[in-house]
């Protein structure tokens, strides 16, 4: 498998995102990519309106995804990223979608909200109640991650139990003291954990920390991007997974059962 992280700066106004994420969809597609991931998130975003989030969701039926959708025809490639979706009572959830050739084939609301660091997404988004699916893509089994999602081990690790090759992680990481470091850690931390691939996309601009990478299943970073627009590629190896499992088999050797979702 061929994967791409296309990461960008997410904007105010959603037509101006849905053609970044147009444009990354054609380019990463005309380099023979069967997967794209795009930052958390990319409907819209104002760093200095943080409840632009909440007033600017679309239904997964609305203008924005259905752009996409469009755009995805012909191509077996699938794009993953997560939009802001509207709830009943005015909130939203924080959804991870995955797309196919005009199909919407997965999506995912966040579980962990990102209630840390002075921040609380909590106070406009709805916290998710379902463990994500795993999607097939180019014969590999893809587990369904989102930013804060990282910090909480228990998910990735049910995921590869479920039978992931490889986790997706689209986010938003806020920048901060030491949070770089956090975040190629814990990347890196869930591949080793798990003997799994992470292909981890990260928003950039002047609010996160961008920094997205691919880290292979014994925790070597295989392309990583810096703090600013960028796409990078990766290849996904299904023998190094199998040599990953055999010389490290934490799967097999674990005492504890698979995590369940309380």
């Amino acid at each position: 498998m061929k994967v791409a992280l296309g990461q960008f700066a997410v904007g105010k106004v959603w037509e101006d995102n849905a053609r970044t994420c147009m444009d990354l969809m054609a380019r990463a597609n005309a380099a023979g990519a069967d997967l794209l991931v795009l930052p958390e998130a990319v409907l819209a975003c104002d760093m200095a309106d943080p409840d632009l989030v909440r007033r600017a969701a679309q239904p997964l039926d609305g203008p924005f995804v259905t752009q996409l959708l469009d755009a995805s025809r012909g191509s077996r490639m699938t794009s993953m990223m997560t939009v802001h979706v509207p709830t009943e009572d005015g909130r939203a959830w924080n959804t991870l979608i995955a797309i196919r050739d005009g199909e919407l084939v997965a999506r995912y609301r966040k579980l962990h909200l990102y209630d840390a660091f002075s921040m609380k997404e909590s106070s406009r988004v709805e916290a998710g109640g379902e463990v994500p699916p795993l999607v097939e893509v180019a014969g590999l089994r893809v587990g369904l991650m989102t930013c804060y999602d990282v910090r909480f081990p228990e998910l990735a690790r049910r995921l590869a139990l479920d039978g992931a090759d490889l986790l997706v992680l689209p986010s938003a990481w806020v920048k901060g003291p030491h949070k770089e470091m956090h975040w190629e850690v814990m990347v890196t931390a869930r591949a080793l954990d798990n003997t799994v691939y992470v292909a981890a996309c990260g928003e950039c601009g002047p609010r996160n920390i961008g920094n997205s990478m691919v880290v292979d299943p014994l925790g070597v970073a295989i392309a990583r991007a810096a703090e600013n627009p960028a796409l990078v590629f990766a290849e996904i190896d299904p023998a190094r997974l199998t040599h990953a499992r055999a010389s490290l088999p934490v799967l097999k050797n674990r005492r504890f059962a698979a995590p369940e979702l309380g």
